[in-house]
């Protein structure tokens, strides 16, 4: 099979490469990730302004008409740069839920500005008690006469403190359970009756709680049909999860080109260190990670944007399972190759330790996809 990219990819790829080396040094983003809103407004500006945050949308809404393989070479060079911006969760989660749910009116509205990078969104579909699981909604949407008042709390949405809209997720019928009966709204951060509560993640990206009590939205601000929401969440959770795994990928080859530089610099016993046998067979086993989950990454990225079935839902499952297997041991050999100067926090490495945990549990870790995979095998 030829895995060769396109003239137009290969060029995608080194503008988003070419973006992050000139502009996010790691000094940089340490300077980004202290700033109150917690990365660059003039990176996710340039963003914009390059088309990236346009690539997976229509080009009737002003984008670039992208496929999965297009994100995952833009992902790919976030994660190596350990970029902040939201861009996964406004551009490729929120954006392809607008997509695929909105009304010509919502789209023909909000998609040109998430593809300009003029309108950030954050998706609020996770609750304290979901563990994952994103028909367990207890966040509560009533009608009354031509709007919704909704009430809840969404816990953990990253990018919520800075987004101009929030996707919620909120029961309109049946039991906290139920699969049906779950609808999405677009709410203004700024409205009466929502508080944010905002924290620092463990990878230093900024995320918050979200309250709502007595929020009343316009009828316009329901996505789609009424209790018809679920299998988009699951579809696009998908095509996120696809873009996260090839992040990952960016932010482990990373890890793994820091440690053998490392071990060819570091002397003990008058030479490098990476003339020691075991070490090297160490840092074999990295890339021998890292080859597998970029392989997953591929057949992923291939797959995210094909119709929903459950061949599609256990290629994701599998490559997300690869993925977190390969982020922790990549990050926990990383650690270990380069002693106490790997947990540092003014050094890059453990940063890119921290993301790959952070990685290995959103939207489900480990062990949550290889349950999902082998229950989609038992009906296959």
């Amino acid at each position: 099979m030829d895995f060769k990219l396109s003239e137009e990819q290969q060029m995608l790829q080194d503008t988003a490469a070419r973006l992050v080396r000139d502009t996010y040094t790691f000094e940089q983003r340490e300077n980004y990730r202290q700033s109150p809103q917690g990365y660059s407004l003039a990176f996710w500006q340039q963003l914009g302004e390059l088309g990236l945050t346009s690539v997976p949308f229509d080009p009737a809404y002003g984008g670039f008409g992208g496929n999965g393989v297009d994100l995952m070479l833009v992902a790919q060079e976030l994660g190596r740069g350990l970029c902040l911006e939201p861009y996964l969760q406004s551009v490729i989660l929120g954006g392809g839920l607008l997509s695929q749910l909105g009304s010509e009116a919502q789209k023909s509205e909000l998609l040109p500005q998430v593809a300009a990078g003029t309108l950030q969104l954050a998706v609020a579909l996770e609750e304290a008690q979901s563990h994952y699981q994103l028909h367990d909604v207890m966040t509560r949407a009533e009608a009354q006469q031509g709007a919704w008042r909704l009430n809840g709390r969404k816990a953990m949405v990253v990018g919520g403190h800075s987004a101009g809209l929030i996707m919620v997720s909120a029961r309109n019928q049946g039991d906290s359970r139920d699969e049906t009966g779950i609808s999405l709204f677009l709410v203004d951060p700024q409205s009466p009756g929502v508080t944010l509560r905002e924290y620092a993640s463990l990878d230093g990206r900024k995320a918050c709680d979200l309250f709502l009590d007595n929020v009343v939205v316009s009828g316009a601000a329901l996505l789609g049909a009424p209790g018809q929401a679920l299998a988009a969440l699951r579809y696009q959770q998908g095509r996120a999860i696809a873009a996260q795994c090839a992040e990952a990928v960016g932010s482990m080859s990373a890890t793994c080109e820091l440690t053998l530089d490392y071990l060819k610099t570091r002397k003990q016993f008058g030479q490098p260190i990476g003339k020691f046998q075991v070490l090297q067979h160490r840092m074999v086993d990295m890339y021998i990670e890292l080859d597998q989950a970029t392989s997953m990454v591929m057949l992923a990225a291939c797959t995210a944007d094909q119709p929903d079935s459950d061949e599609r839902s256990r290629t994701l499952a599998a490559a997300k399972f690869i993925v977190c297997r390969a982020a922790r041991y990549i990050a926990d050999q990383g650690l270990q190759l380069h002693g106490g100067i790997g947990l540092t926090w003014e050094y890059v490495l453990s940063h890119h330790a921290k993301h790959l945990l952070m990685v290995a549990r959103q939207f489900g870790d480990d062990d949550h996809h290889l349950q999902a995979y082998s229950e989609l095998m038992a009906v296959a």
